[in-house]
């Protein structure tokens, strides 16, 4: 594949790395720090990707293991942002509805509930669930079999189910 055309296939992905990041990372500026990064390992060792196998997966991977290398050591800083507001309250989804006022609570329930899945579960939930990436691709990001990939979704569906049983009565 030329270089050209692996970089164009690839910045097609960049909104759903950023998404990924901003969910590792809970800070806009780090986000797009390791999103970058990302891409300069993508593009320095686009020679090994192996055409016909999926892409976006493969930048996950990268972004993934360069998080877990790099920037999980940060975690250990005190959660608080350069404006003294606490970094927990920090939306996992970028995207968050903004307009109408039952979409944004509840938006934010279920951020609340993720967050309280372990770490590995919240993240297969949003590369299979959100991202929609195949089973097998997100298996291939998380460096374990399918069969985990799958038990850990059905895991952490069961939490969130319990997390969450009392929201129908409010509502």
């Amino acid at each position: 594949m030329a270089d050209a055309d692996f970089e164009r296939l690839a910045l097609e992905h960049v909104h759903a790395l950023y998404n990924f990041a901003m969910y590792l990372t809970h800070k806009p500026a780090e986000a797009e720090d390791l999103v970058q990064e990302t891409y300069l390992r993508a593009f320095r060792f686009s020679h090994r990707f192996e055409p016909g196998t999926h892409l976006r997966a493969w930048l996950f991977q990268i972004l993934r293991n360069t998080y877990l290398t790099f920037y999980r050591l940060r975690e250990r800083e005190a959660p608080l942002a350069e404006d003294g507001v606490p970094e927990w309250d920090t939306p996992m989804f970028h995207d968050a509805p903004t307009g109408d006022a039952l979409a944004l609570e509840t938006h934010s329930d279920l951020e609340r509930a993720m967050g309280q899945l372990p770490e590995e579960f919240r993240t297969v939930l949003l590369l299979a669930e959100v991202e929609g990436l195949p089973l097998e691709d997100v298996a291939r990001v998380m460096t374990c079999p399918v069969g985990t990939v799958k038990s850990r979704i059905f895991r952490a569906k069961e939490r969130l189910r319990a997390l969450l049983r009392d929201y129908d009565k409010r509502t």
